[in-house]
């Protein structure tokens, strides 16, 4: 079943790899209510893979991803690819167009985590 493979398939990622942290985007549901019900369930098996091995997990609406990569929560799919490449140093876009959401989903834990980390600091030495 796809969705049991979805789940060994990042299992066999994080043995891989041993990340610590997954960042996810939230579910736009928009007007093809079936094909939100096939990805709502494809990040359910992601999210358990992950959760399960141990990783935290953030997630974050489209419009949360755009505002930390680009700068404004109405940013077009150009401005976000640019951006990801810009932050990352990397050489070309990323292909397909899901690498790009993923990379600036990431982009974005890693900024929220940071300004956590920050205010969590500043409380302690105060």
């Amino acid at each position: 079943m796809r969705l049991g493979r979805i789940y060994a398939e990042l299992r066999r990622v994080i043995e891989r790899y041993g990340p610590t942290e997954l960042a996810i985007e939230s579910i736009y549901f928009g007007e093809n209510t079936k094909s939100a019900i096939a990805t709502a369930q494809a990040r359910g098996a992601a999210i358990v893979a992950c959760s399960t091995a141990g990783l935290s997990v953030g997630e974050y609406t489209p419009m949360q991803i755009k505002q930390a990569v680009v700068g404004t929560g109405a940013a077009d799919k150009r401005q976000v690819i640019y951006m990801v490449r810009s932050v990352l140093a990397l050489d070309h876009d990323p292909r397909p167009d899901h690498a790009a959401d993923a990379l600036a989903a990431a982009v974005c834990h890693a900024n929220v985590t940071r300004t956590k980390s920050l205010e969590e600091a500043r409380r302690v030495l105060t």
